[in-house]
């Protein structure tokens, strides 16, 4: 078969891994080195960035080939005025993005109730921080075309708590993903997990079964959970691109029913990421 495969053209070698994925093209690398320059080509790479490449990035980038191209774009730049993270999925080419806290809509985000400041952990310029809240409310938006069609994505709440945090597990937060008016999924999350803390829970586990049930007594609620990056996060839910699809795609995380001050919480965005 391997003989074969050395007698066609190296054209049309190219044209047949164009149509795979990068991870296929990829793994033709590690097994021979026939396959080096096809694999390499421009011909290649180039079905493997988006379409609109040239619109989602804000000025050329030097590389010395396409292929370099999709992996520097495979290890995210910031895009919008350092407000978004882009990003392309290594093993499909599948774009993702990263909505800074600065670049969504937070209730009452004021002096009073937030602050914004710069931390070495974060991607981003900025980060918000709850100082001291009753009501939570965290909203971002992104447009369909923006993403790749035919594609699942999902949705996630990146934020870190701080060491003087309080009030955060007093009832889990509501999330929604909604296009339009159609609402496409609705689940509940807890942004400060107890389970590692049984002296909590048997203090405050009563208080925390009664504010739960105000929300819904059956409803199971996810806990955050740890990124490689040091974040934390929580799935806000899942949501399907199809081709030709337009609007907006809008992501929220509320706690507005629990009536109790809250601080602590460090929001750096929301993460749209295709899923497995």
């Amino acid at each position: 078969m391997a003989c074969l495969w050395r007698q066609l053209p190296e054209d049309c070698v190219s044209r047949i891994l164009s149509r795979t994925s990068p991870a296929d093209v990829c793994r033709t690398l590690t097994v021979s080195k026939d396959f080096r320059r096809p694999a390499e080509s421009n011909l290649v790479w180039n079905q493997f960035l988006p379409s609109d490449i040239h619109t989602i990035l804000p000025s050329p980038i030097n590389s010395s080939s396409t292929k370099n191209l999709f992996f520097l774009l495979s290890q995210s730049i910031l895009l919008d005025d350092a407000k978004k993270a882009f990003a392309l999925e290594i093993s499909t080419g599948r774009k993702s993005y990263i909505i800074s806290a600065t670049d969504l809509s937070i209730f009452h985000n004021n002096s009073s109730n937030w602050t914004w400041k710069s931390i070495p952990e974060s991607r981003f310029d900025k980060v918000g921080e709850v100082k001291a809240a009753e009501r939570l409310e965290i909203e971002g938006k992104i447009r369909s075309q923006a993403l790749s069609p035919e594609t699942n994505y999902g949705a996630y709440l990146l934020f870190k708590i701080s060491k003087d945090a309080y009030g955060l597990n007093s009832i889990p937060c509501e999330t929604f993903i909604a296009s339009g008016d159609r609402l496409l999924a609705t689940s509940t999350a807890t942004l400060d997990d107890t389970t590692n803390r049984p002296l909590h829970a048997l203090f405050y586990g009563n208080r925390l079964h009664m504010m739960k049930e105000r929300i819904g007594p059956n409803t199971a609620t996810a806990a955050p959970s740890k990124r490689q990056d040091g974040w934390l996060e929580i799935h806000i839910g899942d949501f399907f691109i199809g081709a030709g699809d337009t609007g907006d795609i809008t992501m929220a995380v509320k706690e507005i029913k629990g009536h109790q001050l809250k601080g602590g919480l460090i929001v750096e965005g929301i993460h749209v990421r295709p899923n497995p």
